[in-house]
């Protein structure tokens, strides 16, 4: 067990390319990490890395190592799933990390679900509208809203979630309804913007007939939690930018209304996002299936629009 938790480990070290970021991803420190890899050049009677003390980079033997280190976890993966299947007995800790408005509203409740199923699972969920460092927070499986940034993961796309323009009727009346994204600008209208330390969305992508394009926004409120800019936008605080299932109801209700029809903002991809699919856990497998086997459709519903059939 020893020897294959330290191929396990000097595989992560090779893909992360340092000791502290394979320790975070699998949990331990950087000591232990250390120590596996070097137990495992000791056995092995080879150095499996060059090491300065800025950078680490794969000898020849351990390029090779690698690829061979490969076959063995995925051979392993495929029969720990094979038993997990026959046996529908999943057991361990799952790290999932989701925005707090979607987090909340559908993640939350079918991971209770999940739990129900499965007695033995652990779901850590951690929820907030900041952007996710899936590998230093040591996360499994991650929901996003957006487009990922890290092309190290890998993301499986759910679908295109619509979003809105909207304000409340007493800020419509006071300030008048923008027509476009011209219009915020030219006009000055007050827009709620999620921000947040080391946030680049500084802007509003909106479709114009001529395509998409970046308008920049300016307001005196912004808060790093989306549900805030929606009770700021209820009060009558200013425009805010929602996915649609956040603010149907008020759209329905009247308490908000949309605004900026001509420039709608681009849908935005709702989409998983787990590090290497090679060495994903069937308990992750079987978590993330069964958390997107019905999202869709819950989604369109919660937006008015359910799917056919």
């Amino acid at each position: 067990m020893a020897y294959l938790e330290s191929i396990k480990t000097f595989v992560r070290v090779y893909e992360l390319g340092s000791m502290a970021a394979a320790g975070r991803d699998l949990r331990i420190s950087t000591a232990l990490t250390s120590s596996r890899v070097a137990s495992l050049e000791e056995r092995l009677g080879v150095r499996l890395f060059h090491r300065t003390t800025r950078s680490m980079t794969p000898t020849e033997q351990g390029a090779t190592f690698y690829e061979d280190s490969l076959d063995v976890l995925r051979a392993l993966e495929n029969a720990e799933t094979r038993i997990s299947d026959m046996t529908g007995n999943p057991t361990g800790s799952i790290f999932v990390a989701a925005p707090l408005g979607m987090g909340r509203r559908f993640i939350a409740p079918k991971a209770g679900q999940f739990c129900d199923l499965y007695p033995d699972v652990v779901i850590r969920l951690r929820l907030s509208d900041r952007k996710t460092d899936v590998l230093a927070e040591g996360i499994d499986l991650a929901f996003i809203l957006g487009n990922p940034e890290d092309s190290s993961m890998t993301m499986r796309k759910i679908m295109d979630v619509d979003r809105m323009l909207c304000a409340s009727p007493d800020y419509v009346s006071a300030r008048g309804v923008p027509a476009s994204g011209h219009d915020l600008v030219a006009d000055r209208h007050q827009c709620l913007n999620l921000r947040f330390p080391g946030a680049t969305e500084f802007q509003w992508t909106l479709v114009t007939p001529d395509g998409p394009k970046r308008f920049r926004i300016d307001g005196r409120l912004e808060a790093d939690d989306g549900n805030v800019l929606t009770q700021w936008a209820l009060e009558g605080r200013g425009i805010v930018m929602k996915p649609m299932f956040e603010v149907y109801e008020h759209l329905a209700s009247g308490a908000l209304v949309p605004v900026a029809e001509e420039t709608p903002p681009i849908p935005v991809q709702l989409a998983c996002l787990f590090p290497h699919r090679h060495l994903q856990a069937p308990k992750v497998r079987m978590f993330m299936d069964f958390m997107v086997e019905d999202l869709e459709e819950t989604i369109r519903a919660a937006c008015g629009d359910p799917m056919p059939g």
